[in-house]
């Protein structure tokens, strides 16, 4: 009798113990194998960091949703497994996976020690149909491939779902969550631009007469209007810079000229987008040298980004962005009088010819309208001295809510929040994930990179 209670009891405390236990070659076996039954799905590669599963899979997607008998594509992501119960966040640059994906983790997945789900934008890297109907680029067919492979993981993971993205990726997700409301518990959308009326658009520079201080500006605006003054000069640097690294120009912008005066006007939005206040003695006296003054510009801006090759990559975003997303439109009045090129600074300058298109204005008007006044659980976290943050969105008044990180640039985070408001964000991610504060929920786990999410401009 005694021996039996003992068996008992410790049956009961092993069961009790199991949460924490490592993942048996069984249940692993069994998550694999729950993976290659979804239809569509395949499982590329697999690697285990300690108390992870790192998963690249490829899920086949119709090229056009509302057509799925025209052909398909296969669209590749991620799966960072933790636990089958744990929340699970689905997260989107709004660009293109790496190359070689690695584990990593981004915010609110460190924040709920999560599962997460990487998805690669359709028409960038190898997720684009082939051959490719540039009019199957829209935010609704990108919204409709996430809600298929929500749809799909669900079958597993039956958790809470959080979206999250920075950037293009935060307007992604904003946007999912407009046509599939219920796929997911809450969005996190960190610096998502909101462009709802293109030509209106004196919020960008209102933030350039504001931001920083007034000796910053005045230095960052002396560079620019010194670099198109030694314009000559400084395109023959440029075209010496093309020469030795295999630079091109005639499928987008059309010469070296075009591209390094987009590269000048772009220069104060990089250093803002990227650096801050702290970099301000770094900006060059207009006293500086041909040489000095191009390599800054180059560090900030890269005057390879504005090349044939520079700009591969990002066709599909500059394709969104001249159809459907909007883009800066800035007056540039301290450079009047040494621009050559009327509206250049806009998404059609730096497309094939093939791709430039008529913007619809109906899209963004349609989603601000949404979110500020049907929109439920979303959270906009905002930079204050990042340009992309000037146009923000306004939540609704249904459980969402909007923070501004002091000082920060287009690497705004929950982190970077004063104490108080960045306790409350936590709070409210913890929430809808239906996570407790402080719960322990999975055994030790090595730790992962941060996810940044963004794209360098430097490196592709």
């Amino acid at each position: 009798m005694r021996l039996r209670f003992l068996a008992a009891l410790a049956a009961a405390t092993l069961a009790l113990l199991l949460p924490a236990l490592p993942v048996t070659a069984a249940a692993q076996d069994e998550l694999l194998e729950r993976l290659k039954a979804i239809p569509g799905l395949t499982v590329v590669s697999e690697t285990q960091p300690a108390g992870y599963r790192f998963f690249v899979l490829s899920y086949t997607q119709p090229a056009d949703h509302r057509h799925p008998g025209r052909g398909v594509f296969q669209q590749r992501l991620t799966l960072l497994h933790r636990s089958e119960q744990a929340p699970v966040v689905l997260a989107t640059s709004g660009y293109g996976l790496p190359v070689n994906p690695a584990a990593s983790r981004a915010e609110p997945t460190r924040l709920l020690d999560g599962n997460q789900v990487s998805v690669e934008h359709r028409f960038f890297r190898s997720s684009r149909p082939s051959p490719a109907d540039w009019d199957d680029l829209t935010i609704w067919q990108e919204a409709t491939d996430e809600h298929r492979i929500v749809q799909a993981l669900k079958t597993i993971y039956s958790g809470k779902w959080i979206q999250t993205g920075v950037s293009k990726g935060g307007m992604t997700s904003v946007y999912h969550r407009r046509f599939y409301p219920d796929d997911v518990d809450g969005v996190v959308a960190y610096v998502a631009p909101d462009d709802p009326v293109n030509p209106q658009d004196l919020a960008y520079d209102r933030f350039f007469d504001r931001v920083g201080t007034p000796a910053c500006r005045a230095a960052l605006e002396n560079v620019q209007r010194e670099a198109l003054k030694r314009r000559e000069r400084m395109v023959a640097l440029l075209e010496a810079d093309a020469a030795r690294n295999g630079y091109t120009f005639g499928r987008t912008l059309g010469s070296a000229d075009r591209s390094f005066e987009m590269t000048v006007l772009d220069t104060a939005w990089a250093f803002w987008q990227y650096l801050g206040v702290a970099d301000c003695p770094s900006v060059p006296a207009v006293t500086a040298t041909d040489e000095e003054l191009y390599a800054w510009i180059d560090n900030v801006a890269s005057f390879a980004f504005y090349t044939d090759q520079g700009m591969e990559y990002y066709t599909p975003y500059y394709y969104q962005a001249a159809t459907q997303l909007g883009w800066p439109d800035l007056a540039f009045r301290h450079l009047r009088g040494l621009t050559r090129y009327r509206g250049l600074y806009q998404p059609n300058s730096v497309l094939p010819a093939e791709l430039r298109s008529r913007h619809d204005p109906w899209p963004m008007l349609d989603v601000d309208h949404w979110v500020r006044t049907r929109s439920e659980r979303m959270m906009f976290i905002y930079g204050e001295n990042d340009p992309w943050s000037a146009e923000r969105f306004t939540p609704s008044r249904r459980d969402s809510y909007l923070y501004v990180a002091p000082g920060a640039n287009h690497g705004a985070s929950i982190a970077l929040l004063p104490e108080a408001e960045r306790a409350e964000a936590t709070a409210t991610l913890l929430r809808w994930a239906d996570v407790s504060m402080g719960q322990q929920r999975l055994p030790e786990a090595a730790p992962l990179p941060d996810d940044p999410m963004l794209p360098d401009r430097h490196t592709r």
